[in-house]
């Protein structure tokens, strides 16, 4: 275990969520090593539903009208929906997370999936508030299970998320067979030295024995994470039940969630294929209907982008798993290469599991850099991914050169 220095610490009363809601926000100031509670009011819950709406709230009584994306008062903000965690309906695990962008200098919000925000969220969270720079490495730890918060020193050499996430999933859980209660929040060394970054929510998986990553992709999330160096987030809980999220109406939720969930496994195998091929298997659409980028939008199809059809894709795809990045989710669009091999880079040669890769980095790393191997797209997907760089950011700055071609010719 990591010798670490607890700087700050925190307690709160645990309480079940009700309709919900905790109506109770976490904020915290990196700086002045400042944990509390901020209460969420009735006016919160009616005019800004959601975690968008919490999160754009919070962000305007938090930030000036001049507030640059590195300065201290910048905020990171990450909140959970009513709905969120619930384990009765599709596509719950969501997060929110908003900043000032880095890239445009104005409000950003990224939706990511993984276990992050659900556990964030039974721990007696509607959002998290960060602010403030650190004066030196840390981590923010929140202990869902013993009502406790935490900011730690983070002397870890690792940066990297896939490593960094394992490690410190390895270390918060109480023995191996309870790290899947465990989520980490994290950018790797890329987000220190470019502003395309983004951050990996994760979630273990029991059955590869592996932390997997979401993205919160856009406008530089990760950038900001690690401006205030803050190494990452971490929450654990293990109270989950079917019940936990304590919605309005939970038989109509359930009778609504079923009803989908029917829809999804009678349709998917004709429809969509999510569980074979993930969102993958937009490539020969796009294609088909002139809207794949290739080579930085110039063309949208080309005959060579059947390389990179959700065909070949299902091949490297570990199948008949229930690849979902939150429990109850039956979509199972998580795909994942696993036993994959890099073969350039400093992971030459190690054996590694790549989440993805999804439609939009097939689209952004493949065929609008005219990349037509689908390992060479997944190789990339896995040092973005680890490195803490948006994919379609990526993609989008590396195929700018096609249009100067375009333009000298």
């Amino acid at each position: 275990m990591t010798d670490r220095r607890i700087l700050a610490e925190f307690s709160y009363e645990l309480k079940p969520v009700i309709k919900g809601y905790n109506r109770r926000t976490l904020y915290i100031d990196l700086g002045g090593k400042k944990i509390e509670s901020k209460p969420v009011s009735d006016m919160m819950i009616d005019k800004f539903v959601g975690g968008k709406g919490f999160d754009l709230y919070l962000m305007w009584h938090g930030v000036k009208d001049d507030t640059k994306w590195n300065d201290p008062e910048n905020e990171l903000c990450i909140a959970f929906g009513p709905l969120c965690g619930n384990t009765s309906y599709p596509g719950s695990g969501k997060s929110i997370v908003t900043t000032i962008s880095p890239l445009t200098g104005i409000p950003v919000d990224c939706n990511v999936g993984g276990h992050f925000g659900p556990y964030a969220k039974f721990s007696g969270w509607d959002a998290i508030e960060i602010q403030g720079k650190a004066d030196e490495e840390v981590i923010v730890y929140i202990d869902g299970d013993a009502g406790k918060v935490k900011i730690m020193s983070a002397p870890d050499k690792e940066t990297n998320s896939h490593i960094l996430a394992e490690n410190l999933i390895n270390e918060f859980a109480e023995n191996p067979d309870k790290r899947q209660f465990v989520s980490v929040v994290s950018a790797g060394q890329g987000a220190e030295n470019v502003l395309i970054s983004c951050l990996n929510f994760s979630f273990w998986d029991k059955r590869r024995k592996v932390a997997r990553l979401k993205q919160a992709g856009r406008g530089g999330t990760g950038t900001v994470l690690r401006d205030k160096k803050l190494k990452a987030l971490v929450v654990k809980y293990s109270g989950l039940k079917g019940d936990t999220n304590n919605p309005v109406d939970l038989e109509t939720l359930q009778k609504t969630g079923l009803k989908l969930h029917k829809e999804i496994e009678e349709g998917d195998a004709t429809q969509c294929r999510m569980r074979e091929v993930g969102t993958a298997h937009l490539v020969e659409i796009m294609n088909d209907y002139d809207l794949l980028p290739v080579k930085n939008f110039k063309y949208g199809q080309s005959d060579e982008a059947s390389s990179l059809s959700s065909g070949e894709f299902k091949k490297l795809f570990t199948q008949g798993l229930p690849d979902g990045c939150w429990f109850g989710c039956s979509l199972s669009c998580c795909k994942a290469v696993d036993g994959f091999v890099p073969r350039t880079g400093p992971y030459k040669g190690q054996t590694v599991s790549v989440d993805g890769p999804e439609y939009e980095t097939v689209g952004g790393c493949g065929s609008n850099l005219c990349i037509w191997d689908p390992k060479d797209v997944v190789e990339l997907n896995f040092y973005c991914d680890t490195y803490g760089i948006d994919t379609i950011s990526f993609g989008t700055s590396c195929a700018l050169p096609w249009n100067a071609m375009s333009m000298e010719s």
